[in-house]
């Protein structure tokens, strides 16, 4: 029987003609836990799969104040945990402060990353004027799992067993003041470290972290930067982090006047600053590349002197759109097109000693969201598992490997109407290799109207799922996604019985 936790009261209004509230990426207005035989299985659940995969994603509550962006939306994680063949559903509004308020409301209070000037109250992120919806990235860190914004928010602590909203963390949250964390916070999980950053429109625009493996805020350094910027991930190794400073930015007068136009400055170069883990501002140094802006990384490691960082560039991260009407939605979805921006597989090299920055294209296909077995985060790595967007959309309907010992890639798509998440690797019990193991994802199914926990074997994902796991109900579009093994997750006291 599917356990009902709850009913989301929404009071969006349909029909409208917002593309990021409609179809797959329509919310779900219900909170439930499903098990057993509430899940239909097709194939076999494998055995030596053990752990949780959890995904956040925007699954917006109320009729948003203005143009909503599929960011704005209130953060909602699904997971399903794996034990010995069985698996548990559920999913679960993160109840932030925001959250809570509206709910008290009965309508949104805060609007959204477009139309930021429609504030009336205090808000969050970076600019101010957002609710803290934090529903784009999630990791699990001291056996809780961790989510926030991408521009930046309170960091949420959830139970890992059973998504129940803990608050902010009570550690250190409150030592970070109004700055919070960005997403793509990075969990070394041989060390149990968190490195993270934030950046903001006043100094110091940038600070970076480190929290160790019992949850205790052990560094917090302020670092310099030309001017307020709007960076989205950082880069990990063994000893290293690798901070951004990109060339796509605010315009600098249009902050001046209130205003939040974003601009692509052609003639400035990207910069990373390689800093020691417990590194000041005095240690970074800066290594010039070619201009860009970047989203995702697949994986950063030290290769003698040089420090490695590899990912998706994005050479034209503010597409013209001189073609397109003011008004309407056309404009967004070029601007979240990432065949428009040309998204793609590309490797730097930092050289500590001499300064020289290598750059190299390991493929020309349009892909993102790169996943690597967690394991090796920071160490070198093999294997990439990347989505494939559809394009004009901002979906993802194909999974890609690289092998960058071989050159070799292996690609699935998916059916006509079928949509993949963000897919990261689970290794299998007693993994003999790198890529021993699985590759998760949520389906969000539009022919069925049923979301899917799908596994692929990662040695072999050009011959398709392995296993599939039917929701009762659609699972919509999310953002980012996160495996947590065993080690992760029994040391800690999470039960996965089911």
């Amino acid at each position: 029987m599917v356990d009902i936790f709850n009913h989301g009261h929404s009071t969006l209004e349909y029909p409208n003609d917002n593309p990021y509230l409609n179809g797959p990426h329509k919310p779900i207005d219900l909170e439930y836990t499903a098990k057993g035989p509430d899940l239909e299985v097709i194939g076999d659940i494998p055995k030596d799969l053990q752990g949780m995969y959890v995904r956040n994603g925007h699954n917006q509550v109320h009729e948003p104040i203005g143009k909503y962006h599929p960011f704005d939306g209130d953060g909602m994680l699904h997971a399903i945990w794996f034990n010995e063949g069985k698996v548990e559903y559920r999913n679960r509004y993160t109840q932030t402060t925001g959250w809570l308020a509206e709910k008290g409301a009965g309508k949104s209070l805060w609007p959204g990353i477009i139309e930021p000037r429609r504030r009336q109250r205090r808000g969050w992120g970076s600019i101010n004027a957002m609710k803290d919806n934090t529903g784009t990235d999630v990791i699990v860190h001291a056996g809780k799992i961790i989510v926030a914004m991408s521009q930046c928010s309170e960091p949420y602590r959830i139970d890992a067993e059973t998504l129940e909203t803990l608050g902010p963390d009570t550690n250190w949250a409150a030592a970070l003041g109004d700055r919070g964390i960005c997403s793509h916070f990075k969990v070394d999980e041989h060390t149990g470290h968190m490195m993270f950053f934030n950046f903001s429109e006043k100094p110091p625009y940038m600070n970076y972290g480190v929290v160790d493996g019992d949850n205790n805020l052990v560094h917090y350094a302020p670092i310099d930067l030309p001017g307020p910027r709007w960076p989205h991930d950082m880069g990990m190794t063994e000893n290293y982090s690798i901070l951004h400073d990109l060339p796509m930015f605010f315009d600098p007068e249009s902050l001046k006047k209130g205003g939040h136009r974003l601009r692509f400055w052609k003639d400035i170069p990207a910069r990373f600053g390689v800093i020691p883990r417990f590194g000041t501002n005095e240690d970074v140094k800066w290594f010039d590349a070619e201009p860009c802006y970047i989203l995702h990384l697949a994986n950063c490691y030290e290769d003698g002197d040089w420090v490695v960082q590899e990912g998706c560039i994005m050479p034209n991260p503010v597409p013209d759109m001189s073609d397109l009407p003011k008004e309407g939605y056309d404009r967004l979805c070029r601007m979240l097109d990432m065949h428009t921006q040309g998204t793609h597989m590309h490797r730097w090299r930092f050289n500590m000693k001499t300064g020289e920055t290598q750059e190299e294209t390991l493929d020309d296909q349009i892909s993102e969201f790169p996943m690597v077995n967690g394991l090796f985060n920071g160490r070198p790595t093999r294997y990439s598992y990347n989505a494939l967007p559809v394009r004009g959309e901002w979906l993802l309907d194909g999974l890609k490997k690289y092998d960058f010992q071989t050159g070799e890639t292996k690609t699935f798509m998916m059916p006509k109407g079928e949509f993949v998440s963000e897919a990261p690797f689970a290794a299998r019990i007693n993994a003999k290799s790198e890529d021993d193991g699985y590759i998760v994802t949520f389906v969000t199914n539009e022919n069925t109207g049923k979301g899917e926990c799908v596994l692929f074997d990662a040695q072999n994902i050009e011959k398709g799922p392995i296993c599939r796991i039917i929701m009762p109900y659609q699972v919509p579009t999310g953002a980012h996604a996160f495996w947590a093994g065993s080690h992760m997750l029994y040391e800690n006291g999470v039960s996965l019985d089911s």
